[in-house]
């Protein structure tokens, strides 16, 4: 622990230049007499520090000592600086080492790169979650992490949609994935590779017996294939739609990307009322009738008889409610 501050100490001297100790001490939260006891301990192991003393004094390392990175552009070390997010590393249990290898970066970089990078932390957040969700609640992230950097298999009890909705499965954890926000877990079973959800783990056992890694697996690979079998499997059918103008420009803001992107490049020219016929994929009659709904008038559902019949049932059930004024309770 002592070693990690001795660390820390000169990192900070290196990026930030002449620092108080009272500066040290809140920024490694311990007292200034320990900091103390750290500048000593520095000095008497040959590092070149020294102290000024009055008001605007503080410790500073000589002119010159640094450990520099060679051959590192600007484009690169903006880049390691973007690449770094705060959220996803704590969840993983590396926000304090992110933190300490940023900070090593830093000291490390030339004046010029150090003073690029810091601007671009003020310019640039990286937010990975969704809008209007609520983060899901990972209890069991650490525990996965740890079975997938030591390639041990795990028991899970694990809660699905469809009965029975909970099951117990032993796993083979390939590697994790952060979407939208949300952590799932890519792990071998007997039959074939496999996705869970890790806020739907409700409980995790690791193993002692350790496993193999298919050969040449690909985990970005793998996840973009997943995504692509995912949408033609949930896609069973199509229905054909009337849209306003204005439904079609914002349909992207609306829809999911799969639906958004099928309607613009089937739409056709506008007819005498200027909305536009367009073909959309659909999961079904019933989901596809809550998809739609949210899109008020300004759609109108031509195909399939049954999904057109289902939004004037549901529509007709509307109006009925709301004919009559609200009842006081």
């Amino acid at each position: 622990m002592r070693a990690s501050r001795l660390l820390s100490v000169l990192l900070l001297l290196q990026t930030r230049g002449r620092m108080t100790a009272q500066q040290l001490a809140d920024e490694l939260e311990v007292s200034v007499r320990t900091v103390y006891r750290d500048v000593e301990s520095l000095a008497a192991a040959g590092v070149p520090l020294y102290g000024d003393a009055g008001h605007d004094g503080g410790y500073r390392l000589v002119d010159g000592y640094r450990t520099r990175l060679t051959g590192l552009t600007r484009e690169e070390a903006e880049a390691l600086f973007l690449a770094g997010l705060p959220g996803p590393a704590a969840d993983l249990g590396l926000g304090a080492v992110l933190a300490t290898a940023q900070l090593k970066l830093t000291a490390a970089l030339p004046d010029d790169l150090r003073d690029r990078t810091s601007v671009l932390r003020q310019r640039f957040h990286l937010d990975t979650s969704a809008w209007y969700a609520e983060t899901d609640p990972v209890p069991h992230l650490g525990a996965v992490t740890d079975a997938v950097w030591r390639q041990r298999r795990i028991r899970i009890r694990y809660r699905r949609w469809k009965a029975p909705q909970e099951v117990t499965r032993t796993l083979e954890p390939y590697g994790l994935v952060l979407k939208a926000g949300r952590w799932y877990l890519v792990a071998g079973r007997p039959e074939r590779v496999r996705t869970f959800r890790v806020s739907q783990i409700l409980r995790i056992r690791v193993l002692e017996d350790r496993f193999d890694r298919p050969h040449g697996f690909d985990l970005a690979a793998h996840w973009r294939s997943y995504l692509e079998e995912f949408d033609a499997r949930r896609h069973h059918g199509e229905a054909v739609v009337r849209l306003s103008p204005r439904v079609l420009q914002h349909l992207p803001d609306l829809m999911e990307p799969a639906v958004a992107h099928a309607a613009r490049r089937s739409a056709g020219p506008p007819d005498p009322d200027g909305r536009v016929r367009v073909v959309v994929p659909i999961e079904s009659v019933a989901h596809a009738a809550g998809m739609l709904l949210r899109l008020g008038a300004e759609a109108e559902v031509l195909e399939p008889a049954e999904l057109r019949a289902l939004m004037a049932e549901t529509v007709a059930a509307l109006a009925e409610t709301y004919r009559h004024p609200p009842t006081s309770g």
